[in-house]
């Protein structure tokens, strides 16, 4: 007499190498793309602050200019020896001591620009902002044009 032997199924359980390769293939476009919109978010975010942090100069200069009857284009008179508009600002407390420091360029934007102003004793004329980010032109830390600042 024969025994009969357990029939063998055709069909396996299991994924295939290739569909094993897909799913990963997907994963990591996926994973490629909430990268790249993280660093988009995050440069937004770093030319928001920055361009920010020139607003906020920009009011306390104007503000500074206004109390005290200066004129756009003028020079501040000479405090404790220096025109320096930002030193006097910060001695009078209209600015804290980390725009002071972007100011005099020591302390970065977000970005990891400088902030650089051309003539630190004269206020600027309207439309023209007293510092400017060194980011720019190459990744528009600049405000609107057409304000009058």
């Amino acid at each position: 007499m024969k025994t009969a032997s357990p029939q063998r199924s055709s069909k396996r359980s299991g994924f295939t190498l290739l569909e094993i390769t897909v799913v990963i293939a997907v994963l990591l476009s996926l994973t490629m793309i909430l990268f790249l919109g993280a660093r988009a978010w995050k440069n937004g975010a770093d030319r928001t602050g920055c361009i920010l942090n020139m607003r906020t100069v920009q009011t306390s200069v104007r503000s500074y200019q206004n109390m005290y009857g200066y004129t756009a284009g003028g020079m501040p008179y000479a405090e404790g020896g220096t025109q320096d508009i930002a030193v006097h600002m910060h001695a009078k407390g209209y600015i804290s001591d980390q725009q002071f420091a972007a100011i005099q360029g020591s302390e970065t934007c977000d970005g990891g620009g400088t902030y650089e102003r051309t003539h630190p004793d004269v206020f600027p004329p309207v439309g023209q902002l007293y510092i400017n980010c060194s980011l720019s032109a190459t990744e528009n830390h600049t405000m609107e044009a057409g304000l009058e600042w």
